[in-house]
């Protein structure tokens, strides 16, 4: 149970500033100490950001990475990173986007980056400010990857990620991390049609190295890639299953789908802290203080203020940044106004 009733938090990423997309673009023209200016600076921007707003828990806004996880990809031995776009025309899809061929055994022996990450978030936020870093769960970043004759499923794949990523949950506690999110979209996008106890046991051994040293939670969501959705957003075809998984918080959409499965955050509740996704980011109309409030007394209906954390319902990096901020804003605002009723702090 968090300390800190009505909790304002974020997924984990938020939109690169348009000099950082430019500068992307344009990599070749800088040297490496150029990199590591524009790396710094953009995590600025980012906690500028979420600090502004008023959040209680923030991230280094994911800036040093490509999308949530695919990034990662690039600290892997064992693949090839020359992946194929399987359709290039059309309105933009997961589909959209290519797949690695493994070549080897995979590994990682200088780690996936996240203790850099969080060393210079630690390095930029002011002090006393929590932190969080997410990091992607081996399911999901082996949907990205193609078997073969060492690795024949996806499950095999699973299997060899595990313990990579389980290691940088070790080395991100050793460094300090306080709030680790380990994110396993494609199980709550495909958990439906998957055997979910073995889904909550790959995600169990992987967090393994982590629990009862940091406070650990999980997102569950749709897919939003290029803000768009893949799973079938209907998030109670995973329970009862998945409130076995180790996590002291569960993070589940709820804005983009209206609400509709509201009742559930009360099973969560009983177990760990509900997270609720408050803030479409799929959508460009900005809530208001007065729209945020009334949702947060919703969820109190069913949980207590002392269990619910409330957060976009996924990363904010497919929102433009204007939108961004001011949702933000406003959902802060919103849950003060509740926080006030109440006579919380």
């Amino acid at each position: 149970m968090q300390s800190c009733p009505l909790r304002s938090s974020v997924v984990g990423s938020y939109p690169f500033p348009g000099w950082l997309e430019l500068a992307s673009q344009n990599l070749e023209r800088f040297g490496p100490k150029d990199l590591e200016e524009l790396q710094e600076d953009a995590v600025i921007a980012a906690v500028h950001d979420q600090r502004e707003a008023g959040l209680d828990v923030i991230t280094d806004g994911e800036q040093t990475r490509l999308d949530f996880n695919l990034s990662f990809y690039g600290h892997l031995e064992g693949i090839s990173l020359e992946s194929e776009a399987p359709r290039r025309f059309g309105p933009p899809a997961h589909d959209q986007r290519g797949k690695h061929e493994v070549t080897g055994t995979l590994a990682a022996p200088k780690g996936l980056g996240c203790v850099v990450e969080f060393q210079r978030l630690q390095r930029v936020a002011p002090p006393g400010q929590a932190l969080k870093v997410s990091v992607p769960g081996p399911y999901t970043m082996s949907g990205r990857l193609l078997p073969n004759a060492q690795y024949p499923d996806r499950y095999a794949l699973t299997e060899a990620l595990l313990p990579i990523i389980r290691t940088e949950l070790s080395r991100l506690v050793e460094a300090g991390c306080p709030e680790i999110c380990v994110d396993e979209p494609s199980m709550s996008c495909y958990g439906h049609r998957e055997d979910k106890k073995r889904l909550v046991d790959i995600f169990n051994r992987t967090v393994e190295s982590a629990r009862g040293r940091c406070r650990l939670a999980t997102h569950l969501c749709f897919g939003n890639y290029k803000g768009r959705a893949i799973g079938g957003r209907k998030a109670a075809v995973l329970f009862p299953e998945f409130l076995e998984m180790h996590v002291d918080e569960m993070h589940i959409e709820m804005a983009n789908t209206c609400f509709t499965e509201i009742a559930l955050i009360e099973q969560v509740a009983r177990r760990m802290d509900a997270a609720v996704g408050i803030i479409d980011v799929k959508s460009y109309a900005i809530e208001s203080p007065e729209e945020i409030a009334q949702r947060v007394r919703m969820c109190l209906k069913h949980a207590p203020p002392e269990r619910l954390v409330f957060a976009p319902d996924c990363g904010l990096s497919q929102t433009a940044r204007w939108a961004s901020r001011e949702k933000l804003k406003n959902m802060v605002a919103g849950i003060r106004q509740v926080k006030k009723s109440l006579g919380v702090a």
